[in-house]
């Protein structure tokens, strides 16, 4: 279903919103349309103190650790602990 926004701007701004459109050849619905397509797109995909609560709780936990060549060498000898000599 699609529905109707109606929207208010003064003259100026209407003039501007329609050079816009014109100078990317397309209507001023399109282009409105698109516009607010963008600015969605920009919002966060959710609120900012949820997020940083969930990486502030993640970083409570004590995770075991090691230098990083020490941690590449274990994956090395796990890949080659299937093979057959």
């Amino acid at each position: 279903m699609t529905q109707r926004l109606q929207v208010l701007l003064d003259d100026a701004e209407m003039r501007e919103v329609q050079r816009a459109a014109r100078g990317q050849r397309m209507t001023v619905a399109e282009w409105v349309r698109q516009a607010l397509r963008a600015a969605r797109r920009r919002q966060p995909a959710h609120d900012p103190g949820r997020k940083l609560a969930v990486v502030r709780a993640a970083a409570r936990h004590t995770l075991p650790t090691a230098d990083i060549d020490e941690v590449l060498a274990d994956i090395e000898r796990g890949y080659g602990a299937g093979r057959e000599s």
